[in-house]
């Protein structure tokens, strides 16, 4: 039961995880959380370390591809200048989104990732749909209300995870 906590991966944040890692791990697409993994839950536009990290992926041809529980409208303006495609409402940690992604853009599970900072839904989701999984730290460290809530459970299961697995370390 606590392995579908488990990330693959721990990676400080999503802009050290090079293309040369992915392509090193068979990856040539990225699966991504919005708020507090590509930017600040409270932000409406990236940073130019997104726009650095977004092409250098696509300079190697690794897709990104936003999977949010956010609404159409928040990752539309989040995204925008970066013309990433992106699927709102994706009820993590359910695996809808990330199945209706994987189907519309015609993506194997054994080549993409799912890159988050919560292990109740980003990594959850992943490990519910088969697939790998990087949980980053988040780019802030406030949150949402709603956050909040999974922030207090994610400590609970995070200590259980410590001790389970004692070579779970951030990279």
């Amino acid at each position: 039961m606590l392995s579908r906590f488990k990330p693959t991966w721990m990676i400080g944040d999503i802009y050290t995880i090079s293309p040369q890692f992915l392509l090193d791990h068979n990856i040539n697409c990225v699966l991504t959380d919005l708020d507090n993994t590509l930017v600040p839950w409270n932000s409406k536009k990236g940073s130019d370390a997104l726009h650095k990290w977004l092409s250098e992926n696509k300079k190697y041809g690794i897709k990104v591809i936003v999977v949010s529980n956010n609404s159409h409208k928040r990752i539309q303006k989040a995204v925008q200048d970066y013309q990433l495609p992106f699927v709102p409402r994706a009820m993590k940690p359910l695996t809808i989104g990330i199945r209706h992604a994987l189907k519309e853009f015609n993506l194997q599970k054994r080549n993409t990732v799912m890159i988050g900072d919560q292990l109740m839904t980003d990594v959850v989701a992943a490990n519910s749909c088969g697939m790998r999984s990087i949980l980053v730290k988040p780019l802030v460290r406030d949150d949402a209300w709603n956050t909040m809530i999974n922030r207090y459970f994610e400590k609970i299961v995070w200590n259980k995870l410590s001790k389970k697995y004692p070579d779970l370390h951030w990279k």
